[in-house]
């Protein structure tokens, strides 16, 4: 499987495209062709769902040779590429491309080909694509979902005041949305707002399980409000629970005189 090294923001790259959340291409005004193409795109999604990517493409081929101009077949075969085939992120954008010609206003195409260019460097394209997806939110279930997206990769491209705005909007739709608490704890830590960080991460721990992140920071942020205890329980849980990550040798670092 490719990209094995992404950074988190990409969490959540196709939720709204392979959950039952998502589009559903089966329409009874198509032709019998167009039908048959349908079956044999929902039967490669199902197929990515599952890790079969090899077939899923097979599938997905087959339905385009049946139906070109299926927006969704585009979209799923896009995803495959993109996050599952090696070196086809050139096959990947052409894809999204045609998807987005298809259906220029689909919230779904628009939001999921924001990930592919922001993954690439692309911020302003794709904060654009975000910006366009939320115009309709109406296709969406669980608007923190994409608020959450457009969040995660303004934090990847370092536009904190725009990853702020995003996730506080995150937040509003469901107020324990866990990843919009994580980082909003984070960005507060930043500002140097630790009274505000800890309030987040309390809100955080309320509702979710830490990782080695959000362990590592709570240690920071007791130790900048200089609760020695409370950073002491963190630091253990830390070592205790992820003994090999990252934070926890970022932590014996930090003790380093």
């Amino acid at each position: 499987m490719k990209r094995k090294n992404l950074c988190n923001w990409c969490w959540l790259i196709i939720i709204s495209v392979l959950s039952a959340c998502g589009p559903n291409i089966q329409d009874d005004n198509y032709t019998p062709n167009q039908k048959l193409a349908n079956t044999y795109a929902e039967m490669g999604k199902r197929h990515m769902q599952d890790g079969r990517y090899h077939i899923a493409l097979k599938k997905l081929e087959k339905a385009l040779s049946l139906d070109k101009n299926n927006a969704y077949t585009h979209l799923y075969i896009a995803i495959l590429y993109y996050k599952h085939l090696e070196s086809s992120d050139d096959k990947a954008r052409q894809h999204f491309e045609k998807a987005l010609a298809l259906k220029p206003n689909d919230s779904f195409i628009l939001e999921n080909y924001g990930q592919f260019l922001c993954e690439h460097d692309q911020w302003k394209k794709a904060n654009k694509r975000f910006q366009q997806a939320l115009e309709n939110p109406n296709s969406y279930d669980y608007l923190e979902i994409p608020y959450g997206n457009a969040g995660l990769c303004a934090l990847r491209h370092k536009k904190y005041h725009q990853a702020e705005t995003y996730f506080r909007k995150a937040l509003q739709k469901n107020s324990n949305f866990p990843r919009a608490l994580h980082h909003m704890a984070e960005l507060t830590y930043k500002q140097k707002h630790y009274q505000q960080a800890r309030h987040y991460l309390q809100r955080y721990e309320k509702i979710a399980k830490h990782t080695s992140k959000t362990l590592w920071l709570g240690v920071r942020i007791e130790r900048a409000l200089k609760n020695r205890e409370a950073e002491a329980d963190y630091a253990l849980s830390l070592l205790r629970h992820f003994p090999d990550s990252e934070e926890t040798q970022l932590l014996n670092q930090s003790k380093k005189p």
